[in-house]
């Protein structure tokens, strides 16, 4: 588990995180998203001891980041934005260096490494210099280091740069594999992969927290107003549909289909529905819109 409560980190007087509190729990995928200079690097650079931060906690699997750091950087696997990478050593001696560090030795650590080349997708360039690896075997590379001592939390900046369509639903496909049994905060600019791989979204903007949700009600609970549409049969009078509580506008899209603006949180199709049936109008279709959660994110860190 990861707990982040009243998290700030101040540049001279710049706030680049700014008081956020979230929790991320065991065997959850949290997609925290942000647009750039939002906060996202900073917030996981703290969580794993690489800054330290100016006013809150970071509590991992019971240990403070401040106060335990080792016992901390023992449990997290990071997969930081600009991947570090020694370029002249070659992929099995730097896994087993990282090993190492790690306090894996022998027999076992040689077992490990070839699992984890396995896993992530490296059998082909595993005997090549990093050097001379693709930005995206780089970065399986990178994933492979995060998970060398099996950590119970993991955190991944952008871990699908420079990958592929293919190697991409790889990636996906491990990192929701390995979100069944550890805590993962996953911060990418693909918003699709977000609906793809996480339960929930944390987003920020200029380092202030806009929305903690479940990706399925991030739209409900972002958005201003309910759009429904709806077709008739015939061209119908607008004026009782706007008598009706809760209804802004309504508008003639195409034909017979109009374009209804309602409160936000509502749902009006039930009341649409009955007085169409009052009115004699044949409904040939009612739909409420959802929104994308590229419109939610555009939305949220726009008006901030």
């Amino acid at each position: 588990m990861v707990e982040i409560t009243n998290l700030t980190k101040t540049f001279g007087t710049q706030t680049a995180v700014d008081d956020i509190s979230f929790t991320v729990g065991k065997g959850e995928i949290l997609g925290f998203l942000g647009p750039n200079g939002a906060g996202k690097s900073t917030t996981m650079k703290m969580a794993t001891g690489y800054l330290p931060p100016s006013a809150g906690t970071i509590v991992i699997e019971g240990y403070d980041v401040q106060t335990a750091p080792l016992e901390v950087r023992r449990r997290v696997g990071y997969l930081p934005e600009h991947n570090p990478l020694y370029l002249d050593m070659y992929v099995h001696e730097y896994l087993e260096f990282i090993g190492s560090v790690h306090g894996l030795k022998g027999s076992g650590l040689r077992q490990r490494v070839q699992q984890l080349v396995d896993r992530v997708g490296l059998g082909r360039e595993q005997n090549k210099q990093i050097g001379a690896l693709s930005k995206g075997y780089r970065q399986r590379v990178g994933l492979a280091q995060a998970l060398i001592h099996d950590p119970g939390v993991l955190i991944l900046d952008e871990p699908t740069t420079g990958l592929d369509p293919n190697q991409i639903g790889e990636i996906r496909s491990l990192i929701r594999e390995l979100g069944q049994d550890k805590t993962v905060i996953f911060s990418t600019h693909i918003l699709p992969e977000v609906a793809a791989l996480c339960s929930r979204a944390v987003i920020i903007n200029r380092g202030r927290l806009v929305a903690d949700s479940p990706v399925s009600e991030l739209g409900g609970k972002a958005a201003r107003e309910t759009i429904i549409r709806a077709e008739f049969e015939q061209p119908i009078d607008a004026a009782p549909l706007l008598a009706l509580a809760g209804i802004r506008n309504v508008e003639v899209e195409t034909g017979n289909t109009y374009r209804i603006r309602a409160a936000a949180g509502t749902d009006q199709r039930g009341a649409i529905s009955r007085l169409a049936a009052q009115q004699g109008w044949v409904l040939l279709g009612l739909r409420q819109e959802e929104q994308s959660l590229e419109q939610v994110f555009q939305q949220l860190t726009r008006s901030e």
